[in-house]
């Protein structure tokens, strides 16, 4: 019964997995039939490569921010309509289509709202009487990271939104009610209340939002390419470039191994976690 499943992760994991070793062995620029065994000479230059530091820099801005700000804010609007009865499948239908629309298609709506000259965002900052912040967001290598990252939370919110608003379900208000009575305030329950009984789910949200930080591509990719000087290069970006636009496949190969060996870690940390509390009986 298993083997279909099997074959599937040997042809569509296993065998791609050993290949991408293969080739960070060797030096393949996407023509020679028989590439020349370098051995570890592309981790080696990787590790002297400052463009690669620089855009690991940007994965941690990136980890940081696009992993705390969508749990934040989705946990916030979660505990906001988290009683409400009119309107629930309206608010949730509302925060959720962003995160179903195609990360192209949100990438180039939110260009053309950054567009310096005739962009919603600076022609709203005018009409507020805040025009001298206007600016070229993606364009800025001051901004155009952050401005990335904006696009990136808001299509990301209403996905860890709809999430925890069906954790909260199972928060047993009993509990709630009691802590009320107790004198504990919002904040005070939602630490000490609410978040223990909704844990494993807030570790798996925090795993999805945390592993899209080390592979995040298609949104960059979309809005700036990298640019502007390299300001939004990560490393899925970087490697892209290095293997599509430069052909040197091998290196390109050696910086995706690296960012899969540096996630995979994080990933089974956490749904080890999850697991644990799920069979200690602390999640909803």
């Amino acid at each position: 019964m298993t083997f279909p499943l099997v074959t599937m992760v040997a042809v569509f994991l296993l065998l791609p997995m050993a290949n991408a070793v293969y080739y960070a062995f060797v030096d393949f620029n996407g023509f020679d039939p028989n590439p020349p065994w370098i051995w570890v000479a592309n981790f080696t230059e990787l590790a002297q490569d400052p463009d690669v530091w620089d855009a690991f820099k940007n994965n941690v801005v990136w980890i940081v921010i696009g992993t705390s700000a969508p749990i934040v804010i989705g946990l916030g609007l979660a505990m906001l309509v988290w009683n409400v009865r009119r309107g629930n499948v309206f608010y949730r239908i509302a925060f959720f289509l962003p995160f179903v629309l195609p990360q192209v298609a949100v990438g180039v709506v939110w260009g053309w709202i950054y567009e310096p000259s005739r962009g919603w965002l600076n022609r709203v900052l005018e009409a507020v009487g805040l025009g001298s912040l206007a600016k070229g967001w993606l364009g800025d290598p001051d901004t155009a990271l952050y401005a990335v990252l904006g696009t990136a939370i808001w299509a990301t919110v209403g996905f860890v939104f709809v999430i925890f608003l069906s954790a909260l379900r199972n928060v047993d208000m009993d509990l709630v009610d009691a802590a009320r009575l107790d004198g504990a305030n919002g904040f005070q329950r939602l630490i000490h209340i609410v978040i223990p009984q909704i844990m494993p789910v807030f570790l798996m949200v925090t795993t999805i939002t945390l592993l899209g930080g080390f592979s995040v591509f298609d949104i960059i990719f979309v809005m700036t390419g990298g640019g502007p000087a390299g300001a939004t290069e990560v490393l899925g970006t970087y490697a892209y470039s290095s293997a599509f636009q430069l052909n040197r496949i091998s290196y390109g190969t050696t910086l995706a191994l690296v960012i899969t060996v540096i996630s995979v870690p994080f990933a089974v940390w956490m749904n080890r976690l999850q697991r644990k509390l799920s069979l200690q009986g602390m999640g909803a």
